[in-house]
């Protein structure tokens, strides 16, 4: 999302093994094709967002991309992931790495024309953590003390039993209005390192007063502002904010942010000059899309990882020795090779190649071995009469490759598929967390802040089970648990990626999911733009791109 600024020294001392080593992707049309002059307006393609356009809420790539261009957060991510502090904080300083002091820089304010304070912070985050606003993102507040008071305790339906015992976290305390402390239940040496995080990013006054408008219609503190309110299914227009404090301003005067049901219907506006910028090409399109775009198509470096997620709830599913068979049944190279193009790596871990704490190799089950797989298979009783459900989400380009992975299945361990493709991402992924997947279901991850933590904690830990966090395939192991408090009470990068990889070795063990995919950054732009640039996030820097005249 960011070009490459000053980096902090703060996070280089606390995490300097553990940030990205990647080159981003980026095109320089202006130089060559025509000058950018700044103003001027573009597209972009998003799906549908999950959510309303809440930062607390929005814990998937679509909601992403529009609320970081609304938002500017206490630090900043470079295009290749180095924590750089070009937002809101001046500096997050710890002696203990438990008690952390926030010192802001004066001059922000929200596109409301109120100023950012302290309070600003601490608001929002207690809002998020808080269990009754059911907000998507609050598990990213588990180790500020006090979170546990704000958790009140539900049915097995998710009704309310027993309210929170409290609305506000112990552990956050205002000083001033550019100051707050941040008192953490254990020692995180990398806490400054997730604040860049949207999970993170302020809100102002009027977000309380009205959380659904603000929904509709966010008031950020971001380089672009929504002077109308977002249309689902459609998307909205967003406009330069003038008053921006931040050291990257908008090149361009203002951004469509277009709502498609299917991708491959954008890439046919793409190639019609009715859209400027689509960060995911579709595959079926990778095998000419050089030849047709030539330098406007984008190739970068991808903290995104592709997987199966099981569901462990189900009871077909829940002898790990099952998961592991399903894992060893299926060919990576052949469907990276035939559906992909090469713009996919087989899947060998579940921390991505671009972060510190990758181990090649490090999951013996996605080796494919056919007759392990059977033998598997049989030794757990699997009933091999009934088809698996295969689940992936319509309009984005999987139905070829869950269809290939089916097939295979079918070929491998002589058991029949069905392919449930038929609901959008703002149906699929509320659906994962109310345990209605009956078979492996398609997912992808692509970091929200530079560590391996964040491959690990976010998407395994028992508190991360929905509908505080991302363990959408219900996985618990209190053993798994104890290794993660201990990598994140380390006091080093070192240490803590050692009980990282214990971690993850248990994991790879009991396979609540399957590691299918690394990703590769592959966007494509009209000759109405340049300056182009797609993360290692996966996202495109909107405020960056230029308007060619």
């Amino acid at each position: 999302m960011k070009l490459s600024k000053r980096s902090s020294s703060l996070v280089a001392t606390a995490i300097a093994a553990a940030l990205l080593m990647t080159a981003c992707g980026g095109s320089d049309e202006g130089e060559e094709g025509g000058t950018a002059d700044g103003g001027g307006t573009f597209s972009i393609y998003i799906g549908e967002p999950e959510n309303p356009l809440i930062p607390g809420n929005t814990t998937e790539s679509e909601g992403h991309q529009v609320i970081s261009s609304l938002w500017t957060g206490l630090v900043e991510y470079s295009a290749d992931g180095e924590v750089e502090y070009t937002g809101v904080a001046e500096t997050i300083e710890s002696e203990d790495n438990t008690t952390w002091t926030v010192t802001l820089k004066d001059g922000w304010t929200f596109h409301d024309g109120t100023p950012v304070t302290s309070q600003s912070f601490v608001d929002a985050w207690n809002y998020t953590a808080l269990s009754t606003n059911a907000q998507g993102a609050s598990y990213f507040f588990s180790n500020i003390e006090g979170y546990d008071d704000l958790q009140g305790e539900t049915d097995d339906a998710g009704n309310l039993v027993t309210p929170p015992v409290a609305e506000e976290m112990s552990g956050l305390q205002v000083v001033s209005d550019t100051e707050f402390t941040v008192t953490l239940a254990t020692p995180f040496a990398q806490f400054p390192v997730t604040v860049g995080y949207n999970a993170f990013y302020p809100q102002p006054e009027s977000f309380f007063e009205d959380p659904e408008a603000a929904g509709e219609q966010p008031v950020g503190n971001g380089p672009f502002q929504a002077e109308e309110p977002f249309v689902q299914g459609t998307g909205f227009t967003v406009t330069r904010f003038d008053d921006y404090a931040g050291e990257q301003p908008a090149n361009a005067d203002s951004v469509e942010f277009r709502v498609y049901a299917d991708q491959g219907t954008a890439f046919t506006d793409l190639q019609g000059g009715n859209l400027d910028v689509l960060p995911d090409v579709p595959p079926d399109a990778l095998a000419s899309i050089e030849d047709e775009f030539g330098d406007r198509f984008l190739e970068a470096p991808s903290s995104g990882f592709q997987y199966l997620g099981i569901p462990t709830y189900d009871p077909r599913f829940a002898d790990e020795r099952v998961r592991q068979a399903l894992s060893m049944a299926i060919d990576r190279q052949a469907i990276a090779d035939a559906i992909f193009s090469g713009g996919r790596t087989p899947a060998d871990s579940v921390v991505a190649p671009v972060v510190e704490g990758y181990r090649e190799g490090a999951c013996e089950f996605c080796e494919l071995d056919v007759e392990r797989a059977n033998e598997l298979l049989d030794e757990a009783g699997f009933d091999r009469s009934q088809p698996i459900d295969l689940w992936f989400n319509a309009g984005a380009g999987h139905d070829a490759y869950i269809e290939a992975v089916g097939n295979q299945l079918r070929d491998n361990l002589n058991v029949e598929y069905t392919l449930r493709g038929d609901l959008d991402f703002a149906e699929y992924l509320p659906l994962q967390d109310e345990k209605g997947m009956t078979g492996p279901f398609r997912l992808g991850w692509s970091m929200d802040y530079p560590s391996p933590q964040n491959y690990l904690e976010p998407l395994y830990s028992t508190a991360a089970l929905p509908p505080a966090g991302s363990n959408t395939s219900f996985y618990s192991n209190p053993e798994f648990d104890a290794l993660i408090q201990q990598g994140n009470s380390a006091s080093s990068s070192e240490e803590a990626i050692e009980f990282y990889n214990q971690a993850e070795d248990l994991l790879l063990q009991d396979m609540p999911i399957i590691p299918m995919f690394y990703e590769l950054e592959q966007a494509a732009h009209s000759e109405n733009v340049s300056d182009v640039v797609i993360d290692v996030f996966g996202d495109i820097d909107v405020a960056a791109v230029s308007v060619t005249s």
